[in-house]
C-alpha cells in the first residue's frame, strides 16, 4: 500500500473541498475538525460492520449496490482518510509512513472474536491523540486501525487502497456537483 500516495490524496481532497466551499479557519479549527469527522466515520464504520449487535444472527449492513462487505470496506477507507488528513495537519506523517514496513507484521496478528475492547481502546488513544497532543496516542490508534482493516475485515492491501482512490475520485466528483 502506497502510504505517501494515499496521504497526498488526502490532502489534495482537503485543500479542493476547503477552495470550493471557502472555508478559511484556523490550523486548530481544522484539526479539531478532523479529528470529530474521524470519529463520527469511526462509529460509522462500527455499525456497518455491526460486530457489537450480538442479537442479531445476521450482521453487516449494505448499501443498495454493495455487498456488506464492500460497504464496510468503503466506511472503513472514509476513517482512513480522516486519519491521514490528521496525520497531516499534526506533522505525523511520520507514524503513517512507518507503519508500512510493520503492514506484514499487523496482517500476522490474531483475529479478535469481539471488537468491542479493540476499538474502545482505538477511540480512547485517539481521544488523547486530540487533547494531550500525543503523536504515541495517534500511531497506536492508526495501527490498531490498520489491524481492523487488514486482519478483523480481512481486507488486503490492494482492495484497501483501491476502494480509497475509488472513494477520493468519487468525493472530488461531489465537489464538482456542488455537494
Amino acid at each position: 500500500m502506497d502510504l505517501q500516495a494515499l496521504i497526498s490524496s488526502s490532502v489534495y481532497l482537503n485543500r479542493q473541498i476547503e477552495q470550493k466551499k471557502q472555508i478559511f479557519w484556523s490550523n486548530e479549527a481544522r484539526i479539531k475538525n478532523a479529528f470529530v469527522s474521524l470519529d463520527v466515520e469511526l462509529a460509522e464504520m462500527a455499525n456497518t460492520s455491526e460486530w457489537f449487535k450480538v442479537w442479531k444472527t445476521h450482521r453487516g449492513k449494505s448499501d443498495t449496490d454493495k455487498t456488506p462487505r464492500e460497504t464496510l470496506l468503503y466506511e472503513y477507507v472514509d476513517a482512513m482518510d480522516f486519519y491521514l488528513l490528521i496525520s497531516n495537519l499534526k506533522n505525523w506523517n511520520h507514524f503513517v509512513l512507518d507503519s508500512e514496513k510493520d503492514l506484514e507484521k499487523i496482517k500476522h496478528l490474531k483475529k479478535e472474536d469481539n471488537l468491542d475492547k479493540q476499538y474502545l481502546a482505538l477511540k480512547r488513544m485517539l481521544f488523547d491523540a486530540y487533547f494531550n497532543h500525543s503523536g504515541e496516542s495517534f500511531n497506536h490508534s492508526w495501527r490498531l486501525f490498520l489491524k481492523f482493516g487488514l486482519v478483523d475485515f480481512g481486507y488486503t492491501e490492494e482492495e484497501i487502497e483501491a476502494a480509497f482512490n475509488d472513494k477520493n475520485k468519487v468525493n472530488l466528483e461531489r465537489q464538482d456537483n456542488n455537494y
